[in-house]
């Protein structure tokens, strides 16, 4: 990639992050134009807003990636995959763009930034094999199917009840895919997030 070229999608990539973390206009156009770059450029280096958008938060799929085979190492895999779920949550909390394109993607038959978004769906999957294998998922349970029951999750509101009302539903998700992951306590001394 020419120098130029490289520049114009750094400074997409830090405006994109800026826009998307302040409340008001996250469109395309407004990336762009706070980029100092046409929408054209911005088209060549991100064809949708789905590859925008999971390259942002790219730091944030590589944590959750490697925390996978850590998760895995140390704890049985309803517990492991309990914990990624939450931190799964969290990023999506944290970040609601995030939260609404792992939404599309799930949703979605072909998947757009296929290449982007396949190393988190990857990650999902080993959890979710480890668990059919350890007979505590019900088999042929994919890794989309998980996402697109969290979905609601991400989306629960603000307010004073809404921490009780989300750890509910997430409860009620687990009970549904892995009943031991629900059930389970997650050992003395390790974190969950």
């Amino acid at each position: 990639m020419r120098s130029d070229a490289r520049g114009n999608r750094l400074r997409i990539l830090e405006a994109a992050a800026e826009v998307l973390a302040a409340p008001g206009d996250a469109s395309l156009k407004s990336i762009a134009r706070r980029a100092g770059v046409g929408q054209g450029t911005l088209y060549r280096h991100f064809p949708s807003r789905e590859c925008l958008v999971l390259e942002v938060y790219e730091d944030e799929v590589a944590c959750l990636v490697a925390a996978v085979p850590v998760l895995l190492g140390h704890l049985p895999p309803q517990l492991a995959l309990r914990t990624w779920l939450e931190r799964l949550l969290e990023v999506g909390r944290c970040f609601p763009e995030f939260a609404n394109i792992m939404n599309l993607v799930a949703s979605t038959p072909a998947k757009p930034c296929g290449e982007a978004y396949r190393p988190l769906l990857d990650a999902l999957s080993t959890l979710v094999c480890a668990n059919e294998a350890a007979g505590t998922m019900p088999p042929g349970t994919t890794a989309d199917d998980v996402l697109l029951l969290l979905g609601p999750l991400w989306h629960v509101g603000a307010g004073a009840e809404d921490p009780v009302r989300s750890g509910r539903l997430f409860e009620t998700v687990l009970r549904g895919l892995c009943p031991s992951a629900a059930a389970a306590e997650l050992p003395t001394g390790t974190a969950a997030g």
